[in-house]
């Protein structure tokens, strides 16, 4: 391991091979100092810490292929830039990519896995960080990815210049304040659908609670732009990167309701479900692109850090 990350000479209980868990350790400045091991199954978060009774901290979740952790470089850049938002102090980059690297290598077994990091103001009253970085093995999406997912339109509440009017709404931060998130989906199930693509309340598309929206119009790609109070989306970068391989150009514009009825296709994209195309919109049956999510889908499963 590099960059400070240490084990203590006595390691806590091994953690399990499919739920690896590595605690990172902090000084009083707030500077992680390394990780140590630990065991899944066991309690280690206090009561009192913030980001359980507050919600008060944030997270990303990183894509593992065969222990090679996907999109690294991006998904740690947004956690620097959640914690920013949240005035928390910077992230040692360093360390935080060590653990999610050592975490990786614990998954390799496995075909598609997952590793989340999440750091939190700590105990309220205290000056010391959580943080850790968790893993496990993903899902199978296959049915998602291939028969797509029915969607309903929400409106988020939030008007789209939200991030410049009101920046401590902190619209755009990966935050574990994920209670609406949460309820949303709920409201959709209600509805008779799978997931949610939220709209802001001045009419335009945002994002899904843990996705981003891509449509195809023709030969061009299109995403809202992050200026909206969303998530800089690092699946949807790597497509938008790649589109020309699949004859495309791919843009970030405004995108309405309007847009995403009258699209050829239409996708929610994230890092561990990859690309799940979206086959109906409040009730109405849409068309999905199947050959194009698949050939998405695999390049996205062969891509290396």
């Amino acid at each position: 391991m590099t960059h400070g990350a240490t084990l203590p000479s006595s390691p806590l209980p091994t953690s399990s091979s499919t739920h690896p868990l590595l605690l990172i350790t902090h000084d009083g400045s707030g500077a992680a100092t390394g990780f140590v091991e630990a065991d899944a199954e066991h309690p280690h978060l206090n009561i009192h810490d913030l980001g359980v009774t507050r919600g008060d901290g944030i997270f990303e979740t990183y894509s593992i292929g065969r222990g090679h952790v996907q999109a690294l470089d991006a998904h740690l850049e947004r956690f620097a830039r959640s914690a920013r938002m949240l005035d928390l102090p910077q992230p040692d980059l360093g360390v935080w990519r060590d653990a999610v690297l050592e975490i990786g290598q614990r998954l390799a077994d496995h075909e598609e896995a997952w590793v989340r990091t999440i750091l939190t103001r700590g105990i309220e009253g205290h000056d010391m960080l959580t943080g850790w970085a968790q893993g496990r093995p993903s899902p199978d999406y296959r049915r998602e990815r291939t028969e797509g997912l029915r969607v309903a339109l929400l409106d988020r509440g939030l008007r789209s210049d939200v991030a410049q009017t009101s920046p401590w709404l902190l619209a755009g931060a990966k935050t574990l304040s994920y209670a609406v998130n949460r309820a949303a989906v709920r409201e959709a199930q209600r509805r008779g659908a799978d997931d949610v693509v939220f709209v802001s309340t001045d009419g335009f598309l945002l994002e899904g609670p843990n996705s981003t929206v891509v449509l195809r119009r023709g030969d061009t790609l299109s995403t809202p732009p992050v200026d909206f109070g969303i998530l800089p989306g690092t699946t949807q970068g790597d497509l938008f990167a790649a589109a020309p391989e699949w004859g495309l150009q791919a843009v970030m514009e405004p995108l309405t309701p309007d847009d995403l009825h009258a699209a050829d296709a239409a996708w929610i994209v994230s890092s561990v479900r990859h690309v799940t195309p979206i086959r109906a919109v409040d009730g109405v049956e849409r068309p999905i692109d199947a050959s194009l999510s698949a050939a998405w889908n695999g390049y996205l499963h062969a891509r290396l850090s």
